[in-house]
């Protein structure tokens, strides 16, 4: 498929941008979702509203460490994910680079990944962003303009995501709940934003954010009503930076 049909051409353009690699990820997901099946007492709920083709923006709440390679592992398409660059050094960052992950410099504003992020979704491909920006206690009570962002350039679906049990009530948000946890994974209905050509207003943006956090907020809500499962909620010990 030709650049031009898939709008790399648009702007912010992404046709100069090397493809992101990903078959790596194919047989790493193999493995990994059945250890991670194992290993917790791990429920998926409503896997049939996970559209299996097209640009996907999958936007989860955040509580731990185990948020990323579990989605990685068990969704059903293969993800590329955003990630903190200060995790992107030596080897892993080798490793993640391999399996098509993005690094994302947080102390600015990082046009190379949001080009990525782009890119991913022009080819088609899930693109996983944590709107909450942070591990935190996952209600989506505060939620960052990325996910609007990306949406209103590419047109691309929003998977909510509710994550529940990947952490415990007194668990560290730099680590895994033990073996044998329960772990619920809720996906919702997929739902879309208007595509607004460039240039796009940071009020526009700012009100699309607004409507996205309310749907995500109603979901998790929904997700804990329907599981029984509660969040964490906040701890002393939380991750701003992450």
């Amino acid at each position: 498929m030709t650049a031009e049909l898939t709008g790399h051409k648009d702007l912010p353009r992404t046709d100069d941008l090397p493809a992101l690699p990903y078959r790596l990820a194919l047989p790493l997901r193999k493995v990994a979702a059945p250890y991670f099946r194992r290993k917790y007492q791990l429920t998926i709920h409503h896997e049939d509203r996970f559209p299996l083709t097209g640009p996907l923006l999958m936007a989860p709440n955040h509580l731990s460490l185990l948020d990323g390679p579990l989605l990685g592992a068990i969704a059903p398409r293969m993800l590329h994910q955003l990630g903190k660059i200060e995790v992107f050094g030596g080897l892993q960052g080798a490793f993640l680079r391999r399996i098509g992950q993005i690094p994302v410099d947080r102390s600015s504003y990082d046009v190379l990944a949001v080009r990525k992020s782009i890119q991913v979704l022009r080819d088609g491909r899930v693109l996983n962003i944590y709107p909450e920006g942070t591990r935190g206690p996952g209600d989506f009570s505060r939620i960052r303009d990325g996910v609007a962002y990306l949406a209103m350039v590419t047109g691309a679906p929003i998977l909510p995501v509710a994550l529940l049990g990947t952490r415990l009530p007194a668990g560290s948000v730099e680590g895994h709940p033990p073996t044998g946890s329960r772990v619920d994974v809720v996906y919702g209905e997929a739902f879309a934003v208007e595509r607004v050509p460039f240039p796009r207003r940071h009020s526009d943006v700012q009100a699309v954010t607004d409507h996205i956090g309310d749907v995500l907020r109603a979901h998790v809500k929904a997700a804990v009503d329907e599981t029984g499962h509660p969040l964490p909620g906040w701890r002393d010990q939380k991750d701003p930076d992450d």
